[in-house]
């Protein structure tokens, strides 16, 4: 499976079969998540066979269940925090999807573990990935059109839009989409918009914008804002 055909078939999963990861899968997603860390200053972690976290009743108010493993989203305190987690946590998780995995982003409904979920006095836990065998592929979701999240002008390339077409594949918090785009003397210009985790979505959707065109870090003149506390 190819990273578009991957983007294309991912959707998020809340019900697993409650089997661990294997071995040999576990360490295809360890090689991304030590990728990803170095990249992107990041502190990841694949944490295994430990359903605790997804065991409380705010879980299963979240439909969770089965999960056994999944994946810590921090890092070193920034303002630009939030972006980098969603940009390369989403990363993982196709690489995860390719690996024939199951993922999901979890804000809030999880409970946190001591030891399992710890981080650094300087760092920050944004949430998790769960990530196993799911139960079912999921289903896709409701989402917005091009026009939606982008003010056309009409001088857009055509890989603006296959970008953007990606874009709207990508999994937000609440299935909020409330990011916005646009395209000027060859940049493009994201916006994460405002509400819970948007700057994390936007790291979600740059992911997927930069794949689908074949563009890359250097293609972003972006209007930043000050990271808010759920980022």
């Amino acid at each position: 499976m190819d990273i578009m055909e991957a983007i294309e078939k991912r959707h998020s999963v809340r019900q697993y079969t409650g089997v661990p990861v294997s071995d040999e899968k576990a360490k295809v997603l360890l090689d991304a998540i030590s990728s990803c860390n170095e990249s992107g200053s990041l502190r990841f972690r694949l944490i295994r066979n430990e359903p605790e976290a997804f065991s409380s009743p705010l879980a299963k108010y979240g439909r969770f269940s089965g999960v056994m493993d999944y994946i810590s989203v921090a890092g070193p305190r920034s303002p630009d925090l939030g972006e980098r987690c969603g940009y390369y946590g989403e990363r993982i998780v196709i690489e995860a999807q390719r690996a024939g995995l199951n993922t999901c982003w979890v804000g809030l409904t999880y409970r946190r573990i001591p030891g399992a979920l710890s981080v650094g006095k300087e760092e920050k836990l944004l949430g998790v990935i769960a990530v196993g065998y799911g139960k079912t592929q999921g289903i896709p979701r409701r989402t917005k059109s091009v026009s939606d999240i982008c003010d056309i002008r009409g001088d857009e390339p055509e890989w603006f839009f296959i970008g953007l077409r990606s874009v709207l594949l990508a999994p937000t918090a609440m299935n909020q989409q409330k990011f916005r785009f646009s395209y000027a003397d060859g940049m493009v210009t994201a916006d994460p918009g405002h509400g819970f985790y948007t700057n994390t979505d936007l790291g979600i959707a740059k992911y997927h914008f930069e794949t689908a065109s074949g563009k890359g870090p250097e293609i972003w003149k972006l209007r930043r804002k000050k990271c808010p506390s759920h980022c």
